[in-house]
């Protein structure tokens, strides 16, 4: 895992140059976003479940990079005053707190942007065809029907019984780690029955992934919220409703365990080439991790 992150920081490094002039601020905001300190799990699942469909490290390496920047993109907007207002991510200040919020703003539009210029140039694939499918999936991913879609449910607090918040985390957290599997695909231009697998190995790690997050922000997410609208004069919203609060701790992680069981019978069809990303469920949904 340590490996794919370095070479996405790398790569990442290289398209997101540093410039001179007044728009450093915007591009030194970019930078400090997205080459912070991380795990990279999206960029990590791209770059692994390539290697086992045997695609081309440089095209997927582009296109990992360019799904990290949407992530990267998605994190800033969410911690602004008007979202989740968090000061601090990763262990230091969020982009709005190192720098100011117009300016945080501009560099999560910018990172979008990026996102799709690093995707569809001729670097990436030869075949403009198959550029065209990969942003569009993205464009998918990110969008309303996916990542901008369910942080809007998660807004207005919608999520009341685990069907709901189910929908609400495939579409927050689980688009983009389907994506993460789901480029590969395209580029492997892969037969439906490898698709058919992957894609709900996707699904299935998003939810447990998202339910280990909820495990360890329990205690936060107890905390009363105020309502989206006419802030401050109208009575706080309930704590946000999640797998933890609907399920219980332990009937929670049992969810998980269960999900991870599921996650290793999605890669059967791969037989032996699927190990190493069987393992790695394991090592990412380690509680101690």
């Amino acid at each position: 895992m340590v490996e794919a992150s370095d070479l996405v920081t790398v790569a990442l490094d290289q398209l997101l140059p540093r410039t001179d002039g007044p728009e450093s601020r915007l591009t030194e905001a970019m930078r400090y976003a997205v080459l912070g300190p991380g795990r990279r799990i999206r960029p990590y699942f791209t770059l692994e479940t390539a290697r086992m469909l045997d695609v081309e490290e440089r095209a997927v390496l582009r296109t990992a990079c360019a799904l990290e920047c949407i992530h990267a993109h998605s994190l800033i907007h969410d911690d602004l005053p008007a979202l989740d207002d968090d000061d601090i991510r990763g262990g230091r200040p969020t982009v709005h707190r190192a720098y100011d919020e117009a300016t945080a703003v501009l560099a999560g539009d910018a990172l979008q942007s990026i996102a799709f210029e690093i995707m569809a140039h001729p670097d990436t694939h030869p075949d403009a065809q198959l550029r065209c499918e990969l942003v569009r999936k993205l464009a998918l991913a990110a969008g309303a029907k996916g990542l901008a879609g369910g942080q809007m449910l998660d807004l207005l607090g919608l999520g009341a019984d685990l069907r709901t918040v189910a929908r609400m985390q495939r579409m927050k957290t689980g688009a983009l780690i389907a994506f993460s599997v789901e480029a590969p695909l395209v580029l492997a231009r892969a037969p439906e029955p490898e698709r058919h697998a992957l894609l709900g190995f996707a699904q299935d790690f998003g939810l447990a992934y998202q339910i280990l997050d909820d495990l360890t922000d329990h205690e936060h997410d107890l905390k009363p919220r105020e309502p989206l609208a006419s802030k401050g004069s109208s009575p706080p919203l309930p704590p946000k409703a999640n797998f933890v609060t609907l399920l219980g701790r332990e009937a929670a992680g049992k969810r998980v365990d269960m999900l991870i069981s599921q996650c290793h019978a999605h890669l059967d069809v791969f037989g032996s080439a699927g190990a190493y990303l069987r393992a790695s469920v394991d090592f990412v949904l380690d509680r101690s991790t």
